[in-house]
């Protein structure tokens, strides 16, 4: 398992579990795993997702996006639920920066 500190101070864990979910339906970020880990440390932006989650969104070159989307559970715990890239990052009102 792997940890990053959210924008908000909290940390958020990648697990084994997730990582696995991530790498079989977005092939293309297999070996990114520090990648997705910096989008939640530092990211470009942070949106609100669906049923409380939050999406950080960081370049990934060429017009591509970054999206990690995971949940703050506490002040002390959160988790990842996804990452993926994106061509065209959602226009949900920022809450972070």
């Amino acid at each position: 398992m792997d940890v990053a500190v959210s924008v908000n101070g909290v940390p958020i864990r990648l697990t084994g579990e997730r990582w696995t979910h991530v790498v079989e339906n977005h092939e293309e970020l297999a070996g990114r795993m520090e990648d997705v880990l910096a989008a939640i440390r530092d990211p470009a932006w942070v949106i609100r997702g669906h049923g409380g989650s939050l999406v950080a969104y960081a370049s990934s070159g060429r017009g591509k996006f970054l999206a990690v989307v995971y949940r703050e559970l506490r002040a002390d715990d959160g988790f990842v639920i996804t990452a993926f890239v994106s061509h065209k990052p959602r226009k949900h009102p920022k809450v972070w920066p």
